[in-house]
């Protein structure tokens, strides 16, 4: 056995409480090294005559696999919420080892007069099942499709709010950074029923704070509306009304930086060191100064997000600066009833913020979603007292690769998504927000190189894992664009120029999410891979769901159909075509 590969830590995403009751462990191993592995348990305190009285040992579920690793699963009950916990592993060879906190050890015949223990402190612990610190999950956003809006782009419902110098609604520019349009809050009112006739039923606004740009990341003011956008008034009115038509509303924080129009910032130019909001900020040197080479490069003597002077990074350490974030993340729950915060820039404000932030929301919606902008892995984030999910930039980018950029193999595919499904809890990978394109990234059309079927692929694939998904404004009628700004073109809302085939399979694969969404949410995975077709099952409750993509050249013709497609693209007569996908529903035998 490959020793130095298996791996297990106590109260991480690989021992944790999924319910209030019900215990899941994992162990990692090599791949292909390890034959079996079982599950010694029970109460640390149970004794009988001297006897540890353990429950039943339960071997191991052989889990999802990365080209280095396996992964092994068990699901542990303990009537008196608190265990003791060691594994029982056996290689191919037949070789027998004990695995515990305190290492590797030889297993113990019980049979010859022992107390049945590997030794008091031999065992891993869940001391006790502490339900205040189990990872909770909102259970509405494991419903919610999502659709982002860039305020400025969506729609303009209300010209008499436009700035200076709009330019007329163009969904064919190419727009500048400094561009504006027109689009805010009415113009989302006004299109509230074409997101209800697409199945949406969340939405993730940009910020929609005052702010001198048409991004907004440069707050002016974080407890007013951007009088271009419209009034309180009207975003009441949007929440309303959303909430009557069963959409949730996500806004946008802004927390590690503020603008250089707020007057925060602009007291600290004035006043200097002497500013009573100079260590609201990480400032150098005084007096502050900056070398600007161009809006996104600078050489200054205090801390940007990047190099972005117009950014000021907060000093988020400061209790005072603490105080501040917190009045706005509750002001905007309490008065106006939103749903969930976006974090923008999550991993570079401190986790003591975090911590207080999540309470201090939580207190006043216990089911309230906290959703954290970080593209890598983000455990340290997701432990249950910080964030519900990230972005999930690290697991879709993968599917990108594969499917629009042919960078990586299938098996590396299903390597990486394994991989960073590994890194959480279960219920934390149902909190994930899978997306393709953002505000901050081209357009998945644009990645595809204009090919609708590899986009259809993509999307279909994306809505059969865990986490909750995404579609970018305008991606329903095939709307392109490249890097930012170009992925923040005025939405098309021209009749005869809306891509009516794509509509209708956005459409139609937001209603197959939701007619299979418990077996998508917690059926046991697996995957298939076979040169570059792959296919992933979901099993639950003997439904078991199978999807199958191809991504080579040629056809496969080897597809079986055991029962009823429900959702399909160029698939005919048992033959999937390249750049097809079929999605199989059938029973298993219980």
């Amino acid at each position: 056995m490959n020793l130095s590969a298996i791996y297990h830590r106590p109260e991480s995403e690989y021992a944790y409480l999924y319910t209030a009751s019900e215990m899941r462990v994992r162990i990692r191993t090599a791949l292909n090294d390890i034959a079996k592995i079982v599950v010694v348990y029970g109460d640390p305190y149970d004794f009988s005559n001297g006897v540890w009285q353990k429950e039943a040992d339960i071997e191991m579920m052989r889990g999802l696999a990365t080209e280095t690793h396996q992964y092994w699963e068990a699901k542990l009950q303990a009537p008196h919420n608190r265990l003791n916990y060691g594994f029982n592993i056996t290689g191919l060879d037949g070789e027998e080892l004990f695995f515990g906190d305190q290492g590797f050890e030889p297993l113990i015949d019980e049979t010859a007069g022992s107390d049945g223990l590997m030794g008091s402190n031999a065992y891993f612990k869940m001391p006790y099942f502490q339900e205040i610190d189990r990872f909770k999950a909102p259970e509405w956003v494991k419903e919610t499709i999502w659709y982002q809006i860039f305020p400025e782009r969506f729609a303009n419902g209300d010209p008499s709010n436009d700035n200076e110098g709009t330019l007329p609604w163009d969904p064919e520019a190419h727009p500048t950074r400094e561009a504006f349009y027109g689009g805010d809050l009415r113009g989302v009112i006004d299109h509230l029923d074409h997101l209800v006739d697409l199945g949406i039923n969340g939405i993730y606004f940009n910020p929609i704070f005052e702010a001198p740009t048409n991004h907004k990341y440069d707050t002016r003011n974080y407890l007013e509306i951007d009088p271009h956008f419209g009034t309180k008034a009207d975003f009441k009115e949007l929440v309303d009304k959303a909430h009557a038509r069963g959409i949730k509303v996500m806004l946008d924080a802004v927390f590690n930086h503020i603008g250089d129009e707020s007057p925060e910032w602009l007291d600290v130019l004035e006043n200097g060191e002497n500013s009573k909001y100079a260590d609201w900020f990480h400032i150098h040197s005084w007096p502050i100064t900056t070398t600007p080479k161009s809006e996104y490069d600078d050489n200054s003597n205090y801390e940007t997000f990047a190099f972005t002077r117009h950014m000021p990074k907060l000093n988020t350490a400061n209790p005072e600066v603490q105080d501040y974030l917190l009045d706005i993340s509750t002001y905007w729950i309490r008065e106006f009833g939103i749903d969930a915060w976006r974090i923008d820039v999550a991993n570079e404000v401190d986790h003591h913020f975090w911590k207080r932030f999540y309470k201090a929301v939580t207190a006043i919606d216990p089911d309230f979603y906290i959703l954290g902008e970080i593209w890598t892995s983000a455990q340290s984030w997701l432990n249950g007292d910080e964030f519900n999910g990230v972005m999930n930039y690290a697991f879709t980018g993968s599917i990108i690769d594969y499917f629009a950029n042919r960078k990586i193999s299938a098996d590396k595919l299903v390597s990486n998504l394994n991989a960073q499904l590994m890194l959480n809890r279960d219920q934390t990978n149902q909190m994930m927000y899978n997306l393709l394109d953002s505000h901050d990234a081209p357009r998945v059309l644009s990645l595809a190189n204009g090919d609708k079927d590899i986009v259809k692929q993509m999307y279909a694939f994306m809505f059969l894992q865990q986490g909750t998904p995404d579609i970018y404004y305008g991606s329903e009628y095939a709307v392109t664009g490249g890097n930012d700004p170009d992925n923040r073109k005025p939405m098309e809302w021209r009749p005869e120029k809306k891509d009516h085939d794509m509509y209708a399979f956005m459409k139609a694969l937001i209603q197959l999410r939701k007619d299979q969404l418990a077996v998508l949410v917690d059926g046991d995975l697996a995957w298939q891979i076979e040169g570059d077709v792959v296919s992933l099952t979901r099993c639950l409750s003997g439904k078991r769901l199978t999807a199958v993509f191809n991504a080579s050249e040629v056809a496969y013709e080897k597809l079986t159909v055991g029962s009823q497609v429900i959702f399909a693209n160029h698939f005919n007569d048992g033959n999937l075509e390249p750049k097809g996908f079929v999605v199989i529903l059938e029973s298993e035998a219980i």
